[in-house]
């Protein structure tokens, strides 16, 4: 399903993906709309576990920020969730991690596949660095997107990666979701 780049959600959508598991850190699973059930919820969908430029980024939003705005920020990847502890080491992200390996959100939401700019560097920060990894970081062509939820089951904002190089700059995803950045 190929939808436009900034289309919200319709609530058909939403209701269908809040009832999708994803996995934390240890493979426990944790539904979707559980991430945004009682407060607003940036969430993040990262192309995949070798893929750690823009999430380093993100992690340096500060918790205070976050919390003055009494929203969350949540990452979530297509890969293997033994691969979440490492990535949070790769990119210093210490927030919320989870991992959707079979990609039902991804196909819910209307991520794209395409190998459009970027790939020679996540080669080069992912299997070159972590070939222990091979295997569980997820498809190198899926593409993200960043999206504002929540509280329950809404979306105020929606960004479909169009190429590899396609989140939205980190402060302006921060303002969309009313994060006040110093």
């Amino acid at each position: 399903m190929s939808l436009p780049h900034d289309a919200l959600p319709e609530a058909s959508v939403l209701e269908l993906a809040s009832k999708c598991e994803v996995e934390d850190p240890s493979g426990a699973k944790v539904q979707f709309g559980s991430l945004f059930a009682e407060q607003k919820t940036v969430v993040v969908f990262i192309r995949h576990f070798f893929c750690g430029q823009y999430v380093t980024q993100l992690a340096t939003v500060p918790q205070a920020a976050l919390e003055a705005a009494s929203t969350k920020l949540v990452i979530i990847g297509c890969g293997d969730f033994r691969a979440l502890e490492h990535y949070k080491d790769l990119t210093d992200f210490h927030g919320s991690i989870y991992a959707d390996s079979s990609r039902q959100l991804y196909q819910i939401f209307g991520l794209i596949s395409n190998l459009d700019s970027g790939t020679w560097e996540s080669i080069k920060t992912g299997p070159m660095k972590s070939p222990t990894l091979i295997g569980k970081q997820g498809n190198f062509s899926q593409l993200g997107g960043d999206f504002v939820f929540g509280p329950g089951n809404q979306c105020s904002f929606a960004h479909r990666m169009r190429h590899t190089e396609d989140h939205i700059e980190v402060a302006d995803l921060m303002k969309t979701a009313g994060v006040t950045l110093a």
